[in-house]
């Protein structure tokens, strides 16, 4: 599979001023794989250490400071010597190795010439503790399940040159516009998690995919178990198990109350904190004002939380594949088609998706682009009511406003309706 993130690292390795790299990312999105390929096709050799296999090796981090010792004793243990600029040194599961993680930062300051990249599941909890890692001494990136154009790269070539030659206001042949939204619906059952697509691509079988999304569950809720810091565990599983919950209502607004009864923000606040920084949960605020710059505007008690997965949320949910494949209109289609978009929209734009709430309705989500504020609304079939996005539009005019729905690509007024396929191009295209 080839993942976006593969540019990056191009990026990254070839910039003078690199640091060393820490991918970020929930269990199991793909960060082992990516680092390998990426030593594998850019660099002369790659050498592999692992500190969950490897007890041994954090004996080599605690007792030495040396940047150069430390990599004389790693040439020792892979067996072979490693060299500036041409091995790419891999480190995974450095969580396990506080020490480890420190030593960054004595690579960017006394070894800067060699190249190393680590990544670690709940790094971005442990990240999100400066004290427990080297600030402003590392480089780092974020990885997120397939988006919906490396799903379609992965399974269908033809159709993925097709969608990566759409430009600005193209009109769409039918015959395309209905492959896509089928291979859209295809990927809201499946997901982005490597190993469902994988699964898919070989099996073609939804119950085998059903299976894959199941354990994946499973592993994370054991993780949240095994989590031993100060944030109590069962808090964190029950906000996760509330979220299908949660986005069900007909206001989305994360509710205290509906993770327990009585439950108030100071039980569950550290919890929530906890999964957002892990990668599980995607954070959408509201804001007061649709003003640049939006985060100067946001409510903190006001938000809604995603799942950082749309094929995991779907079987969370325990939808039937058929409620998706079918016309038919459900009261979940609506989160779920919110929570595909927002996953494709996370990482186009600098600031963070926001969304805003007034007496007259909600707008979906709000982007900021430069200085510019863009309406975002979304549908999950061909409706057009959208009280509150529609009032913003007469009162303001944006340059952008953009409606995602099953509905083909036009510019109607202000308004650019874009099938729901093209969320991951939404920036390219305006």
């Amino acid at each position: 599979m080839k993942r976006n993130a593969m540019d990056e690292l191009i990026k990254w390795k070839n910039d003078e001023e690199r640091k060393p790299m820490v991918l970020r990312g929930a269990r199991q999105v793909g960060k082992t794989w990516l680092m390998k390929e990426f030593g594998q096709n850019h660099y002369e050799n790659y050498v592999y250490f692992n500190f969950d296999e490897e007890d041994e090796l954090k004996s080599i981090f605690e007792a030495n400071k040396n940047p150069q010792r430390i990599i004389e004793l790693l040439s020792m243990i892979a067996g072979e010597k490693i060299l500036p600029e041409t091995t790419l040194v891999i480190f995974d599961e450095i969580q396990e190795c506080p020490a480890a993680l420190n030593a960054l930062k004595y690579f960017k300051e006394k070894a800067n010439e060699y190249h190393v990249i680590s990544a670690g599941s709940l790094l971005g909890t442990l990240l999100a503790k400066p004290k427990s890692y080297p600030v402003g001494m590392v480089n780092l990136l974020d990885i997120a399940p397939l988006t919906f154009d490396e799903f379609l790269d992965a399974t269908d070539e033809p159709l993925f040159a097709y969608y990566q030659s759409i430009v600005k206001e193209q009109q769409i042949e039918e015959l395309f516009h209905n492959r896509l939204m089928e291979y859209y619906n295809n990927y809201l059952i499946i997901g982005g998690m490597p190993e469902c697509v994988a699964s898919w691509i070989k099996h073609k079988d939804p119950k085998r995919v059903a299976k894959i999304q199941k354990e994946l569950v499973q592993i994370y809720e054991n993780d949240f178990s095994k989590h031993n810091g100060k944030v109590n565990s069962g808090r964190i599983l029950m906000v996760f198990r509330s979220i299908v919950t949660q986005l069900a209502k007909s206001n989305e607004k994360f509710m205290y109350g509906a993770v327990r009864e009585g439950g108030r923000a100071r039980d569950f606040e550290e919890a929530i904190e906890w999964l957002v920084s892990a990668g599980m949960l995607n954070r959408v605020y509201n804001v007061s004002k649709l003003e640049h710059p939006l985060s100067a505007f946001e409510k903190l008690d006001q938000f809604k939380l995603f799942v950082f997965d749309t094929g995991l949320l779907k079987y969370m949910a325990g939808m039937d594949n058929s409620a998706i494949l079918l016309k038919s209109d459900y009261q979940f289609k609506g989160p779920l088609t919110e929570n595909f978009v927002l996953q494709q929209l996370c990482g186009q734009y600098e600031v963070a998706p926001h969304y805003y709430s007034e007496r007259s309705g909600e707008i979906d989500f709000v982007i900021q682009h430069g200085t510019s504020i863009i309406p975002v609304e979304v549908k999950s079939g061909e409706d057009k009511s959208a009280p509150a996005f529609k009032k913003y539009i007469s009162e303001h005019q944006p340059e952008y406003a953009v409606r995602f729905s099953k509905r083909g690509y036009r510019k109607d007024g202000y308004i650019t309706n874009m099938p729901l396929y093209l969320a991951r191009k939404m920036r390219e295209l305006l």
